[in-house]
């Protein structure tokens, strides 16, 4: 089945590139020329990923994908982030708001698609482990069902975006143990993925926030990392 990418851009140029490219690998291709048109999009036609440039007029990469990861139908949706601007403070804002890859202007086209292709491989791997397909942890309560990427805190559902989600199914399938922040970046995020360890730490806090009292069973590990204690 073809996959669809979706480019929103608002210089005509860079989408024309882009999607001239990707069909080229046998890709579906949507664009939009900025934010909003992206989301408006995403409610008509299902994409496989979404590539989001940070500067665009109505509503910016940022504000998308905010929207994107509040919504349950596209939170799971990968998103790669495509800038013009340099610096690491773009890179930490745009993980912290749930992007799985971050490209910086000018991009080689065939660097994006390869990156396109490996965010890709990597979300595949994970819907069709076995453990994505059945694996749950219960512990008093808190119920984390991995096949249906679902959270439940006092058996009411709480919604977690993907990232959030995998960071607590890992911390729990392993209870006791202790993971420095670039395990679980490497574990979470991937190897081929670039991202900042302060990346982790601002997910735990979200991870915490909505387990409510249950959150304090994510303990830190003072100068090393964490690790999640079943009760």
């Amino acid at each position: 089945m073809t996959k669809t990418i979706l480019i929103a851009d608002d210089e005509q140029d860079i989408r024309d590139m882009l999607a001239y490219n990707l069909t080229r690998e046998g890709f579906a291709v949507e664009t939009a020329a900025n934010g909003k048109e992206a989301i408006e999009k995403m409610e008509k036609t299902p994409v496989a990923l979404v590539v989001l440039d940070i500067m665009m007029p109505e509503m910016d990469g940022f504000e998308a994908c905010r929207a994107i990861r509040a919504n349950p139908k596209t939170a799971n949706t990968p998103v790669l982030f495509l800038t013009a601007r340099a610096g690491e403070v773009d890179q930490i804002v745009s993980l912290e708001l749930g992007a799985d890859d971050y490209v910086q202007k000018p991009v080689s086209p065939r660097v994006l698609v390869a990156r396109v292709k490996s965010l890709l491989r990597r979300f595949d791997r994970a819907e069709k482990t076995p453990a994505a397909q059945n694996e749950k942890i219960v512990s008093p309560g808190v119920k984390i069902d991995r096949g249906e990427y679902k959270v439940f805190v006092n058996e009411k559902e709480t919604f977690f975006p993907r990232k959030e989600f995998e960071l607590l199914f890992f911390l729990a399938a392993h209870p006791g143990r202790i993971y420095k922040r670039e395990t679980l970046l490497d574990e979470v995020w991937g190897r081929d993925t670039f991202v900042v360890e302060r990346t982790v730490d601002v997910h735990i806090f979200k991870v915490r926030e909505k387990l409510g009292d249950y959150g304090k069973r994510i303990e830190t590990v003072k100068g090393v990392g964490y690790r999640y204690m079943l009760e």
